[in-house]
């Protein structure tokens, strides 16, 4: 009993849609974007924007990291299934 619960709350941690990809997505774009904001006031000048820069560089690599997974477990259940 405690074995099927455990699992049927993992699942509310496992990304099953494209939708479900863009809303992480953009929940850390925003997160991400929000701590670039407090680089650029903690240092000014090009050191703040390389760092504001980094952030919203992590946020498209990890996006295109989510959907290509996203992509591979399709063509997994795919292969899996027929």
């Amino acid at each position: 009993m405690l074995m099927v619960m455990l699992k049927k709350i993992g699942r509310l941690f496992v990304i099953k849609t494209r939708f479900e990809a863009c809303l992480i997505i953009y929940a850390l774009g925003v997160g991400a974007m929000a701590r670039g904001m407090i680089y650029l006031d903690q240092y000014p000048g090009i050191g703040g924007k390389l760092l504001l820069a980094a952030c919203s560089g992590s946020v498209f690599l990890a996006g295109a990291k989510i959907f290509d997974c996203l992509r591979y477990e399709k063509a997994a259940r795919a292969a899996a299934d027929g």
